[in-house]
């Protein structure tokens, strides 16, 4: 579990740059209704999740104005559950009306802090957003453990205009997940 917090810390803390050419968080997040659980749809492979699967991130309000973050996994290859506590903050001021550009940082470990930005967000009822943190990182979430094909695809779209290999996204399997073919109901 340690070498996993530290992975996490020191790959989100190399890349706390600025975000890629083109990318730009969305604004007016409501901190409030982006707490809760989201379950993680897709992402771009990297070493602190491998051999993931239900993997899960809970977003709770901090005593301090910031947020908790509580990331889960199970790890397929060792069957059992992994767990990381982190604390995430807004880096710029609440607007006018109370809500938040998408930009947060996140830390897993001490004083290394990693970007998290959404760039995309349903914000009619915050059942799904895009996520990343720098080039080589991006996650789809949902709200439930299964996203709609169209929404999927809207998403992947989005994130390979905005240059990220969406090729390489990792599906993430669900507890109790069914799986549905797309295309099948259309007649030729």
């Amino acid at each position: 579990m340690k070498r996993l917090i530290l992975l996490l810390a020191l790959s989100l803390s190399a890349c706390m740059g600025e975000m890629p050419k083109g990318v730009q968080a969305v604004d007016n997040v409501d901190a409030q209704q982006y707490l809760g659980t989201w379950y993680e749809i897709a992402r771009l492979d990297h070493s602190f999740e491998r051999d993931l699967e239900q993997v899960t991130a809970n977003y709770s309000l901090r005593d301090d104005g910031g947020i908790k973050v509580i990331n889960r996994g199970y790890n397929i290859k060792n069957k059992t559950w992994k767990e990381a506590e982190g604390k995430a903050y807004f880096v710029e001021p609440a607007n006018k009306d109370g809500t938040y550009p998408g930009k947060l940082k996140v830390s897993f470990f001490g004083p290394f802090y990693g970007p998290y930005h959404i760039i995309a967000l349903d914000k009619t009822m915050y059942n799904y957003a895009l996520v990343t943190s720098g080039k080589e990182y991006l996650w789809i979430l949902s709200r439930t453990p299964q996203l709609t094909y169209p929404i999927k695809q809207e998403l992947m779209s989005q994130a390979k205009a905005l240059g990220y290999p969406t090729e390489n996204l990792i599906f993430v399997k669900q507890a109790n997940q069914v799986e549905y073919e797309s295309g099948r109901h259309v007649v030729h």
